[in-house]
């Protein structure tokens, strides 16, 4: 019950993550587009795009790393899992994901310090706080938490991996 409940809830956000990413990348591409139409165009640079593009990329990063993570694409041990059968590979995917957990744990309680050390902090050009730019760290880091966990109960992963019609052909 519990874990069915964690997996919807992984639907739910590392969806919702990875559809926050992608609407970032489009925007930053289309005001890297807009960028370029300014400068060179219509010879009146836009001082604000440049700006918003990084805040833009960087939380299409860490919020796009959830997808990573719930895909188990962040840390590839694939020649020790493909080694491993039955406990020993259950005991290396805990390890993996306290591992990824550990680490997360670590970038949101220092991306927590960096986001409240800059607070009163204004990027240049968009005269928002910096620390909208830097909660991607945390935020992305909880995201991303959610995804490792999820991985980890998910029976459907350990079924792919475990699927010889699913290899990869060379």
């Amino acid at each position: 019950m519990i874990i069915r409940l964690i997996l919807a809830a992984d639907r739910v956000l590392t969806g919702l993550a990875v559809l926050t990413a992608m609407i970032a990348l489009a925007l930053a591409v289309l005001l890297g587009f807009w960028q370029v139409v300014a400068r060179f165009v219509l010879a009146q640079p836009s001082p604000w795009t440049e700006v918003a593009i990084q805040l833009l990329i960087a939380w299409m990063v860490f919020l796009g790393a959830a997808g990573a993570f719930r895909t188990g694409a962040a840390v590839s041990v694939d020649l020790a899992r493909r080694a491993l059968k039955g406990r020993a590979r259950l005991v290396l995917d805990v390890v993996i994901a306290a591992a990824s957990t550990g680490f997360l744990v670590l970038v949101v309680w220092q991306g927590w310090i960096v986001v409240r050390r800059v607070r009163f902090q204004n990027l240049a050009g968009l005269d928002i706080p910096v620390s909208y730019a830097y909660a991607a760290l945390p935020v992305g880091a909880a995201f991303c938490m959610i995804a490792v966990l999820a991985r980890l109960l998910d029976p459907e992963s350990r079924r792919e991996e475990t699927d010889p019609s699913l290899e990869t052909q060379v």
